[in-house]
Parts: C-alpha cells; sequence; structure tokens
C-alpha cells in the first residue's frame, strides 16, 4: 500500500492553496489587520460573514493575484459573479475548518508555538529569531502578542485538520500499475481523411440561400463604428527628451561612481568533463576517476590533443563538440570548485589537476585572460547621460502629471494649449473600431471607452488624461469618426456562398464517413486511402483531445479496430487501430511510476477533501445572501 501523504507532504499543501489560508500566505500582515464589521453577507453555524470580512479578503486575493501576474494583473478579473463567489467560498471554508477544529480540540504545544514563531522571516534579524523585532513589528501593526499568539495557535490547529483529511488518502501499487498501463499505452494508428472540399462539387444551394443567410446573420455583415484621434503622449520618455545634460554634469557621475564602470577580469576555459554524481556511489565514483585520471595523463603527455581529447570524451555536450571550450566568463558564473580552479591557473596553456564537482570530474585548460579594466568615459558617456537624463524625466513627469492632466480637462475643445506648454507633438491615428485591434496607445480599453463616449463623439471633447500603463498619460479626441455601417448583400454573396458550400459539403462528408465507419466495424471492405501508420500515446501533443479520445477509446479485443470524428467544417477522419502496446513499470522505484502514484493520491485528495468541506457545511450550516453577493461592491 501506498501512503500518499506521508510520501509526499504537497497533498496538505494542496489542501492549504484550496482554502487560502492567511497565515500560509500573508504572514503577520493576515494576523493584525482588523475585520471590522458590517452587512452579513453570509453565515456559517450562525456566525456571520460581514460585508467587511469578504471585501478584506477580496483586496487579499487581489494582492496576491497582482504580485503572482505583475503588470498582467487586471483588477476586473475579480468583479465577476464567479471571482467573488470562488472568495467567499474560500471564507466559508476556513470558517467551516475552524469549527471543526474548535470541535475536534485539537491543541497547539507552546514549543509548536516557539518553533512557528521563530520561523518567521518577518521576525528575524540575520537568520535568527529576534524578540525585540518580533514586539517591534506586532507593535507598528497595532497588534499585542497575546492577539497575535492567539489566532497563531488557532491556525496551527487548522492545519492539524487538514492532516488528518490528507492521511485517509491511500493509493495500492496495484492501483497505480493499472493508472500506469492505461497512461503510457501505445496504438499503432493509421488515418484516412474525407475532406469536406471532396463533396464540394455535389453541394447545390437552394435558391435564396444566401439572402436568407444574409437576413438571418446581418450583425456578422456590420461594420462597427470607427473613429480617427488626435492625442498627446506625456511620458518620463517624451520628458527625457526635451533634456540636455551638459559634459561636467556626466563627468562628474563618472568620477562619483567609478565601481559601476569596472570590469571585473574574465577567463576563457576550455575543459573535459567525465560526469559523476557526488552521491552516485563508490563504484561509480571510482570509475569515474578512473577515466579521467587517464585522461589528465594523455594530456600532459600531448597537450595539444586537449580539443580532440575533449570532443572525443568529455560528457559535457554542450561543449564537447567545442574542443570542451566553454568562452569567456567572470567570477560567479560556474560553480565554485570549478570557478577556483579556472582562476587559479597561471598563464593561457596551463592545465588544472582534476577538479570534482556537483556535475563530475574536469580537467580544466586556461585559454585566455581578458584582465581587470575600467570602462574609459568616452565609452560611457551616451550611457550616463541616458541615465541622468532618465531620472531627471521621472522627477519632472511626477511634478507635470497634475498640470497636464488639469489643462485638457479644463481646456477641453483642443490639445494644441497643452501640447504648446508642455512642448509635446500631437499625434494623429488611423482608423480604429471599439473592439477592434487597435495600436497603441488606443489598445487600452479605458482610453477606448472614453473615446467612444457621446462626450468625445458628438462634441468633440478631449477625453480626460488617461494613464494606459508604465506611468504614460495620454488625452485624446476625436477628429473624425463614421457610424456602424451594414455591408451590401452584393458585396458579400460570394463570400456567404462559398461558406454555405463549405458547411453542407462538411455535412457530406461526416455522413459518408459515420456510413464507412459503419461498413468497417461489420467487417465490410470499404475502399479508402491509408496513410503510413504512426504510433500514438494516450498523453500525445500533436492531436485535438477529441481525436485521442476517439482512438483510445477504439476497442482493442479484435484489431484492427476503427473509430472515427468529425472535423468541425473540415470533413470527417477514420482512424485503424492495427496494435496495442500497453508497456510495465521497470520496478517499484520506476520514476514513471512513483508519479502516478502522486498524480492519483492527490486526485484523490482533491475529491476527500471536497467531501469533507460538503459534510461539514450539511452539519453546521451555511447560509449566502446570494443578492447582497451580487451586489456587493468594494468602495
Amino acid at each position: 500500500m501506498f501512503d500518499a501523504v506521508r510520501n509526499n507532504k504537497r497533498i496538505v499543501q494542496l489542501f492549504l492553496l484550496l482554502i487560502t489560508l492567511p497565515f500560509a500566505f500573508w504572514g503577520v500582515d493576515s494576523y493584525v489587520k482588523n475585520a471590522g464589521s458590517g452587512g452579513e453577507l453570509a453565515s456559517v453555524g450562525g456566525a456571520p460573514i460581514s460585508q467587511l470580512d469578504f471585501q478584506q479578503a477580496l483586496r487579499e486575493q487581489q494582492e496576491r493575484l497582482r504580485s503572482t501576474m505583475g503588470e498582467n494583473f487586471n483588477p476586473a478579473m475579480l468583479e465577476t459573479t464567479e471571482a467573488r463567489k470562488a472568495v467567499l467560498d474560500n471564507l466559508i471554508n476556513q470558517r467551516l475548518l475552524a469549527l471543526d477544529a474548535g470541535q475536534r480540540r485539537l491543541s497547539v504545544s507552546d514549543q509548536q508555538m516557539r518553533e512557528t514563531i521563530a520561523g518567521i522571516p518577518a521576525f528575524q534579524e540575520n537568520g535568527q529569531f529576534s524578540l525585540p523585532r518580533y514586539e517591534a513589528v506586532l507593535k507598528a501593526q497595532g497588534m499585542n502578542q497575546p492577539a497575535f499568539e492567539s489566532r497563531l495557535r488557532n491556525d496551527l490547529a487548522l492545519k492539524q485538520v487538514l492532516g488528518a483529511v490528507a492521511e485517509g488518502t491511500i493509493v495500492s501499487s496495484a492501483s497505480a500499475e493499472r493508472v500506469f498501463a492505461v497512461q503510457f499505452e501505445e496504438r499503432l494508428v493509421s488515418e484516412a481523411r474525407l475532406s469536406a472540399q471532396q463533396y464540394a462539387a455535389s453541394v447545390k444551394l437552394a435558391d435564396g440561400a444566401a439572402q436568407k443567410f444574409y437576413d438571418a446573420n446581418r450583425a456578422r455583415f456590420e461594420i462597427p463604428a470607427q473613429v480617427r484621434a488626435e492625442y498627446l503622449t506625456l511620458s518620463p520618455e517624451s520628458l527625457a527628451a526635451q533634456l540636455n545634460v551638459g559634459e561636467a554634469e556626466v563627468r562628474k557621475e563618472y568620477d562619483a561612481h567609478p565601481e559601476r564602470f569596472r570590469k571585473d577580469e574574465e577567463r576563457r576555459v576550455s575543459h573535459i568533463l567525465i560526469q559523476a554524481r557526488k552521491d552516485a556511489g563508490e563504484a561509480a565514483l571510482k570509475a569515474a576517476r578512473e577515466k579521467i585520471d587517464g585522461l589528465l595523463e594523455r594530456v600532459k603527455a600531448n597537450p595539444a590533443d586537449f580539443a580532440k581529447l575533449a570532443k572525443e570524451n568529455s560528457q559535457d555536450p554542450g561543449s564537447a563538440e567545442r574542443g570542451g571550450d566553454l568562452g569567456f566568463f567572470g567570477r560567479g558564473a560556474m560553480v565554485k570548485p570549478f570557478e577556483d580552479a579556472a582562476f587559479g591557473l597561471a598563464k593561457e596553456g596551463d592545465v588544472s589537476a582534476v577538479v570534482q564537482s556537483d556535475f563530475g570530474f574536469h580537467i580544466i585548460k586556461l585559454a585566455g585572460v581578458k584582465a581587470e579594466q575600467v570602462r574609459p568615459f568616452e565609452e560611457v558617456r551616451n550611457e550616463i547621460a541616458a541615465e541622468l537624463k532618465k531620472a531627471e524625466a521621472g522627477r519632472k513627469f511626477a511634478e507635470l502629471a497634475e498640470g497636464f492632466t488639469n489643462m485638457v480637462y479644463e481646456q477641453a475643445d483642443s490639445l494644441k494649449p497643452a501640447a504648446e506648454k508642455y512642448k509635446l507633438a500631437v499625434q494623429t491615428s488611423g482608423w480604429f473600431a471599439r473592439n477592434g485591434k487597435a495600436p497603441a496607445p488606443f489598445d487600452n480599453e479605458k482610453l477606448v471607452a472614453a473615446l467612444f463616449s457621446d462626450d468625445s463623439l458628438k462634441n468633440k471633447r478631449n477625453t480626460d488624461a488617461v494613464d494606459v500603463g508604465k506611468g504614460v498619460l495620454v488625452a485624446a479626441r476625436v477628429v473624425e469618426s463614421k457610424p456602424a455601417a451594414l455591408r451590401p448583400f452584393d458585396e458579400v454573396k460570394a463570400d456567404i456562398e462559398k461558406l454555405l458550400i463549405q458547411e453542407e459539403a462538411a455535412q457530406l462528408a461526416d455522413k459518408d464517413g459515420e456510413k464507412k465507419l459503419a461498413q468497417l466495424n461489420k467487417g465490410d471492405a470499404v475502399p479508402l486511402e491509408w496513410g503510413a501508420s504512426r504510433p500514438v500515446k494516450r498523453m500525445e501533443q500533436g492531436f485535438p483531445p477529441e481525436v485521442l479520445r476517439a482512438i483510445f477509446r477504439a476497442p482493442t479485443d479484435k484489431l484492427p479496430s476503427f473509430a472515427g470524428v468529425k472535423l468541425p467544417g473540415a470533413g470527417y477522419v477514420v482512424f485503424r487501430v492495427e496494435k496495442v502496446s500497453r508497456p510495465s513499470a521497470t520496478g517499484a522505484e520506476d520514476p514513471r511510476l512513483q508519479a502516478i502514484k502522486q498524480q492519483y493520491a492527490r486526485l484523490l485528495a482533491e475529491q476527500d477533501f471536497s467531501a469533507y468541506l460538503s459534510a461539514l457545511r450539511k452539519h453546521h450550516g451555511v447560509k449566502v445572501n446570494a443578492a447582497m453577493l451580487e451586489g456587493s461592491k468594494e468602495k
């Protein structure tokens, strides 16, 4: 039997992810924030979850996503009903688990508390727990020690509940081996395609079919409303272009920070590697050492043969073909034993003794040295000037942003006043639609929405200055607009007829394919052009999921067997399964079998955890105010 939890602690980690424990993700901060009170959004066992509880959880989820996704994070992701319900479900799950932990009378020893608190990085100095820092952090957050430790103790007890559920997840070796055989099964398959194009000549469209389709799908032929706009961009980059930096200022920066322009020594080496992990075992290490010692003797006897010996014997696939050449590198680029040996060689052509690293045994030859040097002022002048401009532009942008925003709003009939004051060029866009793929900066939803507002379209007034990301402000104004229009039927008639013929041809291909598949399954001879046979694995990447499902659902009691799949709009494909291979694990320690056990255990654990939460909901009683959830928006 396989004890999934004791051999794979990731299951407990999975549970922690599912319920989003505050301590697991947010450390001290989540313990020192006050939930407050508000309208009751839900209740668990009679205890309310208030609007403020929910908004706090929502903000924490936003921070998690923002830290994970960076610039790709969009706050609108959490404005959907589904997302808000997921946040509330997490809160409910936390309350349910806390109730269960209390009823089970799970306790946390003082020793566990001390070890946990000592391990929190926020309370450490130089890697060690610091009582003054512990007290200072809590005090800064308005939290006293008893309150913090009480909440921490509750969460540690809650983790014990999770562990108790996880320990019930067990996967037997027999089950894992059956899953292994299925997952790594391979089938030899050939295919015959019935493309829609083969049936196109047989299609006869009914009179008026194109007109009927046009009338029923007019939205498909509508040209959306479009605008052409002029705009101003205020950014640190646009301001930097206006700045000039004097030679004296650049020289002063260069002289003040010589360390920035120092280039450390670099060395070029070649090496011969015989791979051997340090934990490979005495016999393997001995064999590798004997081989590298023999190669070192050959190198010493004829140093000119180093590249040849490396090409023939080195087990470093990245450098062997180049005669062991690793190119130039500085300190910190290689593992320490290798680096120490490379930088310990005195002159070009010197060869090291045998060096052992985490990768195995090396012989190192020094091929070149670039001495430490300071980049001359002339070489870095433009680089320093650009940096100084960027820093000054950032400061200037912070000063001018508010004035720019006010001016485009207050003088909304033209962008010229702002352009003249801030020395910006008025740029003009091409035509673009609201929901189309517009070039920057009009790929920003907020800016485009402002341009298509009534105030912009009808009154031709400036938009507000919109932050389009990375600290760039854009104000725009509609120059011309085109209302939405319907393309004439005569213009699209040929395209509609082509589409209808393709659809009917695909239906004919599907019908004929299903007929031929039925004949094949009866044992009839069917004339089809079969392609070359190829092996297909259940986890194959080159096939759509529906195709793989069809191939692996085909019966295997009698071969060949057949399966068919519709290719939407393109035709039908028939597969012939000619051979089935089911591999066996090489033993209990086969890494593939171990991976299967872990995956299977995680799946069972998820199911057990879901059932456990469902039982807690029934036992304690959960009520949700759906109307309030739908309407709850963070102010």
